[in-house]
């Protein structure tokens, strides 16, 4: 009888943070809708929602789209500042998503290489990676601030495969928003999408996902059908 052969991948995992890992989607809402009506912008909280998983900057282009005026720059700093306060006034209560830690754990467990990657910049970011046992310090962490574009362009998740030192197109993206699958798709890796964010399985699927869970606890259900057993 001949040997088995013993190739294979090494499969990664990179989840997006807000509303994969964590229940934090509509605090963000809230939060740029109170900075924006703040500042005498009026804009429909669902419109808002749609555009949750973009970076701040991208965010605020959108936004200058929808109103049809432009917005000077003290303006997109002052909301980009006045969002980051208000979130980060809520976000000690925010909880972890179902199954998230137990998911992370059973990573970590077997070997299987994971980082997180957010839109969200670090001082909104390093508050809420605690309550998820995420220490930047031993784990990959990458946030806005370490690169150039953030979601939909790919450098967000290039970039933690690198730190990871695994190949992008053995990894699997895990995201909440089609911001995050479309981003999958330019940089070559699979898109595995949450519904825990408010984005239907139809969109996640249109957007690249290749399969849809509805939440953390989900995929560990099935993490023997991605690639995540050892």
């Amino acid at each position: 009888m001949e040997p088995l052969i013993s190739a294979r991948t090494n499969t990664a995992f990179i989840f997006d943070l807000d509303g994969t890992l964590l229940d934090s989607v509509y605090d963000h809402v809230m939060a740029w809708a109170q900075a924006l009506r703040e500042n005498g912008i009026e804009v429909p909280i669902w419109k808002i929602h749609r555009r949750i998983g973009m970076s701040g900057g991208l965010f605020t282009a959108a936004l200058v789209r929808e109103l049809g005026r432009d917005i000077d720059e003290n303006t997109k700093h002052r909301l980009r500042d006045r969002h980051a306060e208000l979130y980060n006034s809520v976000s000690a209560k925010i909880p972890p998503l179902p199954g998230t830690v137990a998911l992370l754990k059973h990573l970590t467990e077997n070997k299987i290489p994971w980082a997180i990657a957010t839109s969200s910049h670090i001082k909104t970011a390093a508050p809420v990676l605690a309550r998820l046992g995420v220490d930047p310090a031993k784990n990959v962490v990458i946030t806005r601030d370490q690169v150039r574009y953030a979601k939909p362009d790919p450098d967000l998740f290039l970039a933690a495969t690198e730190k990871l030192g695994v190949d992008i197109t053995h990894a699997c993206v895990v995201g909440d928003a089609v911001w995050d699958m479309l981003a999958a798709q330019r940089a070559r890796a699979l898109g595995v999408g949450f519904l825990s964010g408010g984005y239907g399985e139809d969109e996640l699927i249109r957007a690249g996902a290749y399969r849809v869970f509805q939440d953390p606890a989900d995929m560990l259900d099935h993490i023997d059908e991605l690639g995540g057993r050892r």
